[in-house]
């Protein structure tokens, strides 16, 4: 079977893909739809209900990140480079609105939204792959502190510089490493780049949405409450499981072998799940619950850093894994 479907062409696999990603989605959603029609008699029911309301809110963190995943399969290498871009940039603004700033940052943040990022994802478009891996940790970590140092303003000058620093790092350096999946070159697998964005959003969104459902159902004490009541290392380990076990599954969509491919979606879990962590614990530090909390969102999507933050973790790592140990 797995033979077959890495037979087919990539017309035929997206067209597979389509059928069996969409059809489960359309199915989960309708039957969740569904469930909203009981009636709440007890207490229990209340609380069930609610749960059933955080279970529709990641199906549509899911939905988000599969049309994203479409939208640049069907736009092309260059348009899909730019709208992940736009995601960075609103990322980023997100990150930047719930951290307080003073004038002394302005010029700082004009080189990070209207320098750096252009600049970064201008690399990944031309496959400056050596440049665009330094760029970021190497000449623009170097450079905002002296910009900074030069508005004159020292107050918090550490804190201020260290804050936007990892939001560069995260919300631009990270999610540059999606567009760049698009680029690497296997052997024998021209023309399927975007395979490998999907199946890196596909193990990365599975393995979260199974460790948040199992943490609810399983009711196990967080093993770290200051940062998450949802954390705990046997939901953890449970969802690098499946995680795993569905890049297996879909190795026929990647230049890997069966056995690589769920090596490689382990990977990406791992650095998923925990840069998740860290972004929580980064919300805890701010005294927020989410990057874009419901009436104060700056994008309009009510969180888009809590639906794409374990994809810029995941992405760097998963770029480099297969860039190095395959030579792409």
């Amino acid at each position: 079977m797995n033979q077959f479907l890495r037979e087919l062409t990539p017309t035929q696999q997206v067209a597979a893909l389509f059928i069996i990603v969409f059809g489960i989605l359309v199915v989960v959603s309708v039957t969740a739809f569904l469930f909203t029609f009981r009636e709440r008699a007890t207490d229990h029911d209340d609380a069930w209900h609610a749960e059933l309301k955080n279970f529709r809110n990641l199906l549509g963190t899911s939905w988000f990140m599969v049309v994203i995943f479409w939208m640049a399969w069907a736009a092309g290498d260059t348009v899909a480079t730019v709208l992940f871009a736009l995601i960075a940039f609103f990322a980023l603004r997100e990150f930047i609105t719930l951290s307080p700033t003073r004038r002394g940052d302005h010029r700082s943040l004009i080189l990070a939204f209207f320098v750096v990022l252009p600049i970064q994802f201008w690399l990944v478009g031309t496959e400056h792959f050596d440049l665009f891996t330094v760029f970021i940790p190497v000449y623009v970590f170097l450079a905002i502190p002296v910009v900074s140092a030069l508005a004159g303003d020292t107050q918090r000058f550490l804190e201020r510089n260290a804050k936007l620093q990892w939001g560069i790092m995260v919300c631009i350096y990270g999610m540059s490493h999606v567009p760049a999946l698009l680029l690497l070159d296997f052997k024998n697998y021209q023309g399927k780049g975007a395979f490998m964005v999907f199946f890196l959003v596909l193990v990365v969104q599975t393995c979260m949405l199974v460790q948040h459902l199992l943490t609810r159902r399983l009711k196990r004490p967080p093993s770290a409450p200051e940062v998450s009541k949802s954390f705990n290392w046997y939901s953890w380990m449970l969802g690098m499981l499946v995680g795993s076990l569905v890049g297996g599954v879909f190795s026929f969509i990647t230049p890997f072998k069966p056995g690589q491919a769920l090596a490689m979606a382990f990977v990406a879990c791992v650095a998923g799940s925990m840069g998740h962590l860290v972004m929580k614990a980064l919300k805890r530090d701010r005294g927020v619950t989410a990057w874009g909390q419901r009436g104060m969102s700056v994008t309009g999507a009510n969180g888009l850093l809590d639906r794409v933050d374990a994809l810029c973790f995941a992405a760097p790592i998963f770029f480099h894994s297969a860039r190095w140990y395959f030579g792409a």
